[in-house]
């Protein structure tokens, strides 16, 4: 069986580089909560939210996806070919502790390539969630998606929350970039001093976090996001 590895897995370890944001406390979600508890307060708030994963230039032009009680539904037209929306816990690790956490909020800009990629699995899920399927018949079902050549997201928006491990964090904005596991480029990810960290994101994608100096609206990044 496949365990999906989830989009921040290999920031576990960064995490303890950025303690002085407040990582929130330890909690486990072993059921799915009230599907109100998981949606936006209203939907111009989640578009806003998404569309702050990445810079205007990008997002302001994306497809906006949002989270309704049948699934995501398309809330704004893009003309760019980026679909931006703000993922929900059940993108983790099966097994990880904030799986049915309806307090995470984590927007993401995908270009063409990941859209019609990578992005498939996570709204996959989202249509077993509604249909009430536990973990274990999910982690049976998933089978993984690779990703098309070219396949990257943003992730620069404030108010971001990168779970690992049980605990989240803001964490910093970054790029991230998708390769099929066996076509993974050699950066010098993961080294001291590299601003490049890498691992799997499934059993058929590899990852590449970059990180970038300033937050989607252009503030500089110090020392982490902040609610």
């Amino acid at each position: 069986m496949q365990k999906h590895t989830g989009s921040y897995l290999l920031l576990a370890a960064a995490l303890c580089l950025s303690q002085a944001q407040g990582a929130v406390a330890k909690m486990s979600y072993p059921h799915l909560a009230p599907l109100a508890q998981y949606l936006s307060k209203s939907v111009p708030d989640e578009i806003a939210l998404a569309r702050s994963a990445a810079p205007a230039a990008v997002s302001g032009h994306a497809q906006i996806l949002t989270l309704g009680r049948h699934g995501y539904e398309i809330a704004a037209r893009g003309t760019n070919g980026f679909v931006c929306l703000v993922e929900r816990s059940w993108e983790l690790n099966f097994d990880d502790a904030k799986f049915w956490d309806p307090g995470i909020r984590t927007p993401m800009c995908f270009n063409a390539a990941a859209a019609h990629s990578v992005l498939r699995e996570f709204l996959m899920r989202t249509d077993w969630v509604l249909a009430g399927l536990s973990t274990a018949q999910m982690a049976a079902r998933s089978k993984g998606v690779p990703p098309l050549k070219g396949s990257m997201a943003y992730m620069m928006s404030r108010r971001q929350l990168i779970c690992a491990n049980g605990a989240c964090n803001h964490w910093y904005p970054h790029l991230m970039f998708f390769f099929p596991s066996g076509e993974a480029p050699n950066w010098g990810a993961n080294q001291n001093g590299v601003p490049v960290l890498s691992g799997r994101f499934s059993s058929l994608t590899a990852v590449y976090f970059v990180l970038v100096p300033t937050w989607s609206d252009g503030t500089p990044s110090v020392g982490g996001g902040t609610q």
